[in-house]
């Protein structure tokens, strides 16, 4: 109730009639209900090929020129063999 009062008041419907908005919902896009989505178009699919195959290779090579990112860098270290002094124990 307020909303609707409001929006006219903050000039956001201006020049709207109500059965526009009516027309405007019920008439939009089309119907996909128990059919397949249409085909996106041709250049759709190869850019988005390309983007993908962009993003797999990025993956891949930066695995394979630099696995420390994943595995890290030095050998995890065994804090049975550590001292008490390194570990902060008088």
């Amino acid at each position: 109730m307020i909303i609707s009062r409001a929006l006219p008041a903050l000039g956001l419907l201006k020049n709207i009639r109500p059965n526009q908005v009516v027309q405007t919902v019920r008439n939009h896009g089309s119907n996909n209900y128990r059919k397949g989505a249409p085909a996106p178009d041709w250049y759709i699919t190869y850019a988005a090929e390309g983007v993908q195959g962009f993003a797999w290779w990025w993956i891949l090579w930066h695995l394979w020129t630099e696995p420390d990112h994943i595995l890290g860098e030095f050998p995890y270290p065994d804090p049975s063999k550590w001292t008490d002094a390194e570990l902060g124990i008088k």
